[in-house]
């Protein structure tokens, strides 16, 4: 829906969503042992991510809300 409500405001359903510096997220992937070609995919038409115009290759840090953790982290690679 363009200009819509979920465009200007986030949506309470759709969880937070963080671009990460390039220099950030090799640090991040350094800690975790892994690369980046082994994170899950999101694409950067999704609309979580639209707002904050990431490109291909970026990592994209998703927090969500758990009722058992409080709070969750994923990562993902925006195609």
């Amino acid at each position: 829906m363009p200009g819509g409500l979920l465009e200007e405001k986030r949506h309470y359903l759709v969880p937070e969503h963080v671009l990460i510096k390039d220099e950030k997220a090799e640090e991040l992937l350094k800690e975790l042992g892994i690369n980046k070609a082994s994170l899950p995919k999101i694409s950067r038409l999704d609309p979580g991510i639209k707002p904050l115009k990431a490109k291909k290759g970026d990592v994209v840090k998703i927090i969500r809300d758990s009722l058992t953790a409080g709070q969750t982290t994923y990562y993902r690679r925006v195609l």
